[in-house]
């Protein structure tokens, strides 16, 4: 049986919601020792504890979008048929 277009498209809808929400909930989780130490220094400390998660989070990210790209180009490297051999003819017989 299959699901009307309204279903599928409010799921879609919903986890778009989620998320989008669910950084919101990643943030509430800080490390506390980072929240004192960031709260106590001052402008430049905070611009280069800033800069620092940028420049940790941006190698991994690249390494997994490579990742992802190669899997999908090589994803049906496997999966194709051999051309077939060519037809051999016997021209002695002619």
């Amino acid at each position: 049986m299959a699901m009307p277009k309204q279903k599928v498209w409010l799921g879609k809808v919903a986890a778009l919601v989620i998320a989008v929400i669910s950084p919101a909930v990643a943030l509430a989780q800080s490390c506390a020792l980072c929240y004192t130490q960031a709260g106590g220094s001052g402008s430049r400390m905070i611009a280069a504890l800033r800069s620092g998660i940028l420049i940790l989070v941006i190698p991994p990210m690249l390494i997994c979008i490579g990742i992802s790209w190669m899997a999908y180009k090589k994803r049906n490297q496997f999966n194709e048929e051999p051309p077939a051999p060519p037809k051999e003819t016997n021209f002695a017989e002619e």
